[in-house]
C-alpha cells in the first residue's frame, strides 16, 4: 500500500499545503514537520512559480517572497531529501506544468549531484520540448542532462515524493505527464471542479492516489462559505471508483474542515496556513502547529 493510501486507511485525512521557501527553506522544513507532528496526514509542497494561475493573493505573495529569496527547484528537492530522514508521511508537490517541463539538472554523483539552476519561464507550456531540451527516459550517465518531465519525476522518486498536482494540466492532456509519473512511481493527482460534471466519470475512472475536489470556482483563498454541492460531486466519483476524495480551496475553520471531510474523505488547507507563515515568518512553525492541531482534530472526529 502506498503512503498516500495509508493516509486514508484509518479515517478522514487532513492535508496541508505549504509553499516552499517562504520565508526560507529551513523554515519550510520546520513548518512541515510541525504540521505532521500536530496531526497532518499528508503535506502538499508548493514549488513556487512566477505565474501561479490557480492561486489567490495569499499564496501568490508566498510564491513571490520565495522566488525573491532565491529558492530553486533543486534546492526544494534537497530539502525533501532531508525531510525524508525525519518523516514517512506522504509528501506531494503542487506546481505547474512549465516547472516540470523546464526542469534541468546536471547529474554528478546520485544523492550528491550538483544542483542545476531552475529557470522560471514566462512562455507557458509551448506544447513541445523546444524550451526544455530532450528528455532522457533511462540511463543518463553522470554529467549528462536529465531534463524535462523525465528528469523531474526521476528526482521525485529519488527523494521520496509520492505524488504531484498540476492544476493547469487538463484531464485530456494529462497522459504525457502520467506515463512518466507511472514509470517512476509518482501519483499524478486528478482534480475535479464544480464545472467538471460531464467529465467526472472519466476523470475518476483513471484517478490514482486521491482525487482533489475543488470546492469553489476561482482561485485558492479563504472563504466564509462553501456553497458547492460537494455531496453530488463525490457521488459521481463513487459511481466509478473508491479512490479517496479530499476537498480543498476555501477551507479555513475547524467547522468548515469537518463539514467538507464529512462529505468526502478529507480536507485540504493551504491559504490559511500561509497567512500564518506570512505573519510570523521564521517563528511560524509553532503557530502553524497549533492551528493544524485544531484543524486535524476536527477532521479526525468525522
Amino acid at each position: 500500500m502506498s503512503r498516500i493510501s495509508k493516509a486514508f486507511e484509518n479515517g478522514k485525512a487532513f492535508i496541508t499545503f505549504i509553499t516552499c521557501g517562504d520565508p526560507d527553506l529551513e523554515t519550510t522544513k520546520r513548518v512541515v514537520l510541525s504540521a505532521i507532528d500536530n496531526g497532518a496526514d499528508m503535506v502538499e509542497l508548493g514549488i513556487p512559480f512566477s505565474d501561479p494561475t490557480a492561486e489567490g493573493p495569499v499564496i501568490q505573495a508566498a510564491n513571490a517572497r520565495a522566488l525573491a529569496g532565491g529558492v530553486t527547484t533543486d534546492k526544494i528537492f534537497d530539502m525533501v531529501r532531508e525531510l525524508r530522514k525525519e518523516t514517512d508521511a506522504p509528501l506531494l508537490f503542487m506546481t505547474y506544468a512549465n516547472v516540470v517541463y523546464s526542469y534541468n539538472r546536471t547529474e554528478s554523483d546520485g544523492a550528491n549531484a550538483e544542483s542545476g539552476a531552475f529557470e522560471h519561464e514566462q512562455t507557458g507550456r509551448a506544447g513541445t520540448n523546444d524550451v526544455t531540451g530532450t528528455c532522457r527516459q533511462e540511463g543518463t550517465a553522470p554529467g549528462e542532462v536529465a531534463s524535462g518531465t523525465t528528469g523531474f519525476m526521476r528526482r521525485c522518486a529519488e527523494v521520496g515524493i509520492d505524488g504531484i498536482i498540476l492544476p493547469d494540466v487538463p484531464f485530456e492532456e494529462k497522459e504525457e505527464f502520467d506515463t512518466v509519473c507511472r514509470e517512476y512511481g509518482v501519483d499524478l493527482i486528478s482534480l475535479i471542479a464544480p464545472t467538471s460534471e460531464t467529465r467526472i466519470a472519466d476523470i475518476a475512472a483513471s484517478a490514482r492516489g486521491f482525487i482533489y475536489v475543488v470546492s469553489s470556482l476561482g482561485v485558492t483563498g479563504v472563504r466564509s462559505e462553501i456553497s458547492t454541492d460537494i455531496d453530488h460531486m463525490v457521488s459521481l466519483v463513487r459511481k466509478e471508483t473508491y479512490v479517496p476524495c479530499a476537498v480543498g480551496f476555501g477551507i479555513s475553520s475547524p467547522d468548515q474542515a469537518a463539514e467538507m471531510a464529512a462529505k468526502s474523505d478529507g480536507a485540504i488547507v493551504g491559504s490559511a496556513i500561509m497567512k500564518i507563515v506570512a505573519k510570523y515568518g521564521k517563528d511560524a512553525p509553532e503557530k502553524v502547529g497549533e492551528y493544524v492541531k485544531e484543524m486535524a482534530a476536527a477532521v479526525h472526529r468525522c
